[in-house]
């Protein structure tokens, strides 16, 4: 266990290990030093015993796939949230917790983070219902069996394998924040300042469309005209000089119109940006 203070606020990480798949031996220094991936996961409870059985599941699925997990775990959202940085592939999050409860967590933390996979640890299962609000990818009941938890943190790891490969990094006045292409509408630049238009929020940036375009050019995004790049899954409808992105009506620029068409025609037939 390790123990900072910060502006009179304790943070304590208790780093559990690496697990190494196949021999059940936990080796620190691993994630640093291997060229192996090994995916980390965070643990965010008040109950040492809750952590620990956690802990067990965990290394056992290891084990089981043959893949390797460094695990931290934090005893409330104020240590988990305290310096955070996007590092980890799975939260595991309880939601009964003194100062701050998982929820409340959970929102701060989707502020930093748009890709980390959330589950949710709770002893009634109507305290979990919110869990939509945050993207949570689903719920454990305590007690937790090994069965339930080897389902649900599978569809975790799914999900962010799957984000992480359609995601980038914003570096935004409050923190580096990273995002998934996939709730990302459209893009906009007005005065220099860049608009990223989630499904949820919009975030808010200086810099420049180019860089943004060349950023982006893999993921299938499109210009419709100087000021916008939008992303053709969301586009609803396309109408004389008008696209629709969602509920938003944006201005196809005469000199695009004839380009951005054929682009969107050629992603309609291909695989449909996924791949891209």
């Amino acid at each position: 266990m390790s123990a900072k203070r910060d502006n009179g606020i304790e943070r304590k990480a208790h780093t559990l290990g690496t697990i190494v798949a196949g021999t059940g031996e936990e080796r620190p220094d691993l994630f640093a030093h291997s060229e192996v991936s090994v995916l980390m996961i965070a643990i965010v409870e008040d109950e040492k015993t809750a952590a620990d059985k956690l802990q067990e599941y965990i290394k056992r699925y290891g084990e089981e796939t043959r893949q390797e997990f460094e695990i931290r775990w934090f005893q409330s959202g104020v240590a988990f949230l305290k310096g955070y940085s996007s590092i980890y592939a799975v939260v595991l999050m309880d939601i009964q917790m003194p100062e701050m409860n998982g929820m409340d967590t959970a929102v701060e933390l989707r502020k930093l983070d748009k890709n980390v996979s959330l589950v949710f640890i709770t002893n009634l299962a109507k305290y979990a219902l919110r869990g939509y609000e945050v993207d949570a990818v689903s719920y454990l009941l305590k007690p937790v069996s090994y069965f339930d938890f080897s389902l649900k943190f599978r569809k975790a790891l799914d999900v962010y394998r799957k984000n992480e490969e359609r995601s980038f990094t914003l570096n935004l006045p409050g923190g580096i924040c990273r995002i998934s292409t996939d709730s990302l509408m459209y893009v906009e630049i007005n005065r220099h300042r860049l608009y990223y238009h989630l499904v949820d929020e919009v975030l808010e940036m200086t810099g420049v469309l180019a860089n943004v375009e060349k950023q982006l050019s893999q993921y299938g995004f499109l210009k419709c005209n100087k000021c916008y790049l939008v992303n053709p899954k969301y586009i609803v409808r396309v109408q004389g000089h008008e696209v629709t992105v969602g509920n938003e009506v944006l201005q196809i620029s005469r000199p695009r119109r004839a380009g951005f068409l054929a682009e969107l025609a050629n992603w309609y037939a291909g695989s449909g940006g996924e791949g891209k």
